[in-house]
């Protein structure tokens, strides 16, 4: 029998106890998990509640450049991680990433409405239909002066306005859209 479970004295297999293998695949897959937690900002760490001794091991990490070096720091940083549930961390960094996609998708809407609405006069009147809340006088004065902005080769501050514009209308209704969700 060639098992790498450990046999007992009395020539048992312990199949209580996982393999080597499934050891080193758990440790690998925390490994994996605090090399994410390097790509998360400084003050995630600190909503995420990780313990002091793995945010300073964290903090180590990003400053070693040698390859060896931060291959030992990360196995280091996976030692660090059995004591915590990294169940919690791993949803945790899978909602910020959604928070983030979130964001970046409201962000590249926001972008095309400014876009619309500066290339076209029909494209104001999509947006409040779709928008209500939006104040139809202050967009309108806010394309124009844009476009005149755009004409004179001026900077586009007026179409930074506009966007900001477009994006609070745009959260307003987001965050009104998964209220009304979580209510249900």
């Amino acid at each position: 029998m060639n098992d790498s479970r450990q046999a007992r004295p009395d020539g048992f297999v312990d199949a209580d106890r996982p393999s080597k293998t499934r050891r080193k695949q758990a440790m690998q897959a925390l490994q994996k998990l605090g090399e994410q937690l390097l790509d998360v900002p400084v003050e995630q760490w600190q909503r995420l509640a990780l313990p002091e001794a793995l945010c300073d091991a964290l903090a180590h990490a990003r400053t070693i450049s040698a390859h060896e070096a931060r291959r030992r720091q990360l196995q280091y940083i996976g030692r660090l991680m059995r004591q915590i549930d990294a169940e919690a961390i791993e949803q945790a960094l899978a909602s910020l990433r959604g928070a983030s996609r979130a964001s970046v998708a409201l962000l590249r809407r926001c972008e095309r409405w400014r876009d619309r609405l500066l290339a076209d006069d029909l494209a104001l009147t999509e947006f409040l239909v779709t928008y209500p809340a939006g104040d139809t006088q202050a967009l309108r004065a806010m394309i124009r002066a844009a476009r005149r902005e755009h004409a004179s080769a001026r900077p586009p501050r007026q179409a930074r306005l506009l966007y900001q514009a477009v994006h609070n209308l745009l959260g307003a209704a987001a965050s009104a859209d998964k209220t009304s969700r979580e209510a249900t």
